[in-house]
């Protein structure tokens, strides 16, 4: 049986069946079955219509707001930057946000491409050289021009064609301003402070301390600085354990409340093999800062204990191992630091170029007196850095030769000899002399500068029974592993 069902603009069905009236045809149970069918269809039908319409409003409300903001928007180009908005608007709350989102047209920027100068620059903007002229003239203000590094970006504000102002932030805190006045120009450095905040981190060794720092937040920056303030006393490479732990205080540049870099750590503690090795800041008179452990002696010991960033250590010292080129016994008077040919190789400490050249299986040599009883001896090098002489001063750390396979050799390393008064000693084992300490006319000043930051070390480790310290007149408590400080001027 066939039959089909007409649904008319009011909802209401009706069923046919040729020219027979259906329902009226069949028995009573398929009748209610047939409607209770229409009633259902109707229903649907009737909501489907409801969302229609609701749809319909939406766009329409769409397109209305759409052109309430298009509107604002031309409001903000006539009234140059004067909100015409009510407060209970929510389309635009404030006349900085359009600043923000509508710029002035007329300030062009402008990065400094690879062998840019400001003549090409002003050439490209079709601006006037005789204004670039005045400009350079004006001398020492604005030298800086002279010298615009690839990356650095310039903004020139542009009125119908000739150059109304010009600003160049060459540094995070500085910035040249150049106005035209009638028909001559003037310029300014401004400087802006950067906000210092005060930061602590914390960590646990467990694979290594480049892994566990960024598991605390310190950049690599940092990590690099906390290996060399220690570089003294720990071997990062073959000191380290699992379980070993560090604790830093340190400063945060911002500038617009944005990190643009990390300032000097101010003080740290380094537990290395349950030992204890805590270092803080020292700022001398003459400005210059240094670091020190926590009862004045310098951080900076008279030798480094290795001088070479190395790969890993290729033989020992001893006093009888088997030669792996000669293959006879002989003593190996130094440690041998596996590393790449041209890795820098640093002097151990200060001293004076007491030789260089060729020294048998050694190949080329630099040795190094360090003042009376003291010499260190440099092996293999594959070339001198320049300038070392046969008596030539140099500083501690300062590259002296590089890494090299030179005279007996399987591969490149460093071969380092430590003598005391001519006598051989493990360099990995020595007890290396002491920096002098803090002098006796400074010492109370030392501590009088020294003790905040000591103490708040001692509150971050959980040395001190209290919650919140003042340092340095920035106060601070101490949150889930992170300082908030009151912010100063740098």
């Amino acid at each position: 049986m066939t039959y089909r069902v007409y649904i008319r603009k009011d909802y209401k069905p009706k069923i046919h069946l040729g020219s027979a009236n259906f329902i009226f045809s069949r028995p009573l149970l398929n009748r209610l079955l047939v409607i209770i069918l229409c009633c259902a269809t109707a229903l649907i039908l009737g909501m489907r219509s409801q969302d229609l319409s609701g749809s319909k409003a939406a766009r329409v409300t769409h397109s209305t707001l759409s052109r309430h903001h298009d509107s604002l928007v031309t409001i903000k180009n006539l009234s140059k930057g004067k909100s015409w908005l009510s407060e209970k608007d929510n389309f635009i709350t404030n006349t900085e946000e359009m600043d923000d989102e509508f710029p002035d047209p007329s300030w062009k920027t402008i990065e400094v491409q690879q062998g840019d100068n400001l003549a090409l620059i002003f050439d490209r903007l079709n601006l006037n050289p005789q204004d670039l002229h005045k400009i350079i003239s004006l001398g020492d203000k604005t030298e800086i021009l002279k010298r615009l590094y690839p990356g650095h970006e310039l903004r020139f504000q542009i009125t119908d064609g000739q150059l109304s102002a010009m600003e160049y932030e060459f540094s995070l805190t500085e910035t040249l301003n150049i106005a035209r006045q009638d028909n001559e120009f003037t310029a300014q450095t401004i400087t802006t402070e950067l906000e210092t905040r005060i930061k602590e981190r914390s960590g646990v060794i467990h694979d290594s301390l480049f892994l566990a720092a960024q598991r605390a937040g310190l950049s690599d920056n940092l990590t690099m600085r906390l290996i060399g303030l220690y570089g003294w006393d720990i071997d990062f490479a073959l000191d380290i354990r699992d379980g070993d732990r560090f604790y830093v205080i340190y400063e945060e540049k911002y500038k617009d409340d944005i990190k643009v870099k990390d300032g000097p750590i101010l003080a740290a503690e380094f537990i290395n093999q349950d030992k204890s090795v805590r270092a803080v800041r020292y700022t001398h008179a003459d400005g210059h800062a240094d670091y020190y452990s926590d009862d004045g002696y310098s951080m900076r010991k008279a030798f480094l204990r290795t001088p070479v960033n190395f790969t890993r250590i290729s033989s020992q010292f001893s006093l009888s191992r088997k030669h792996p080129i000669l293959n006879k016994m002989r003593a190996h008077n130094g440690v041998d630091y596996a590393a790449p040919t041209g890795t820098p190789i640093y002097a151990a400490g200060d001293g004076v170029v007491t030789y260089t050249g060729r020294n048998g299986g050694y190949g080329n040599v630099v040795i190094l007196r360090h003042g009376g009883k003291y010499t260190t001896l440099y092996a293999h090098i594959s070339k001198l850095a320049r300038n070392i002489t046969v008596g030539k001063r140099v500083t501690q750390g300062q590259t002296i030769g590089y890494v090299g396979m030179t005279g007996l050799a399987t591969g490149p390393h460093l071969h380092y000899e430590f003598r005391i008064n001519d006598v051989h000693h493990n360099p990995l084992t020595v007890d290396l002399p002491k920096a002098l300490p803090i002098p006796d006319e400074i010492m109370t000043d030392f501590k009088a500068q020294t003790y905040p930051l000591l103490t708040q070390l001692d509150i971050f480790t959980g040395k001190a029974a209290y919650t919140a310290t003042s340092v340095r007149n920035r106060s601070i408590v101490t949150v889930n592993n992170e300082s908030d400080a009151i912010s100063v001027p740098d």
